[in-house]
């Protein structure tokens, strides 16, 4: 047993893992192109692992939108478009392999439609809870001047609350999506040249209309946050 209780994962699944993100990695990078087609012993002797992990490997990214198979042409790297970016391994796997400015403009444009009627929502259903989780985020902010790292984390604590506090239950999963994004583009703000104003007052006034149940100063206060972010972070 681990320490959360549940059964350790069987040796086999620790070998399956490592080669799923093996895999993965070669892809979201380039070292197997969108078309190609893979050959199966040649991974096999690279990945080190026998057939059936190999082939439980391709499920697992044939259901992530990364691999594709037929007759005529066996397993392929499928096109980007197809890559499903709202899973949170894909997602992971595309950051960690780099990303371009159009990726961080194109999560922007999703957060724009989706943060600031969140917190419309969350000024009409928040519950004593959801505003304990706010004001926890914010006290954390707070106290970041001189720990960016702290600072990362507090604004997507942050965030992941505003989206919960919409009270929706799928703006609720989108924290799944937007998180990880904002965090690797804070890092790299925050990491450049550590000259940035700081976040607390305009997050605190999202707050504020969202404890005031001030729908529709929820929804402004929050498009005027993330369009100051993409004016001074372009």
């Amino acid at each position: 047993m681990n320490r959360s209780g549940q059964p350790a994962p069987a040796a086999g699944s620790s070998v399956q893992h490592a080669a799923v993100e093996a895999l993965a990695k070669r892809i979201l990078t380039g070292t197997h192109a969108e078309g190609e087609s893979l050959v199966m012993p040649d991974l096999m002797a690279e990945l080190d692992v026998s057939q059936t992990v190999l082939r439980e490997t391709v499920k697992v990214l044939t259901t992530k939108g990364l691999l594709g198979t037929d007759q005529e042409r066996g397993t392929f790297v499928l096109p980007r478009a197809e890559w499903n970016l709202l899973d949170t391994d894909v997602l992971r796997w595309k950051l960690a392999a780099g990303v371009s400015s159009d990726f961080f403009a194109d999560v922007l444009e999703l957060r724009r439609s989706i943060e600031p009627a969140a917190a419309a929502l969350a000024a009409e259903r928040r519950t004593e809870g959801d505003l304990a989780a706010l004001d926890a985020a914010l006290s954390t902010m707070a106290a970041t001047d001189d720990n960016p790292e702290l600072l990362v984390r507090a604004d997507a604590d942050f965030h992941t609350a505003l989206l919960i506090a919409s009270n929706n239950r799928f703006y609720a999963q989108m924290h799944r999506v937007i998180v990880p994004v904002l965090v690797q583009r804070d890092r790299a703000v925050l990491g450049a040249d550590g000259a940035f104003e700081h976040p607390h007052a305009m997050h605190a006034t999202v707050r504020d209309a969202v404890r005031d149940r001030d729908v529709d100063g929820a929804y402004m206060a929050m498009l005027e946050l993330l369009d100051k972010s993409a004016r001074e972070h372009p």
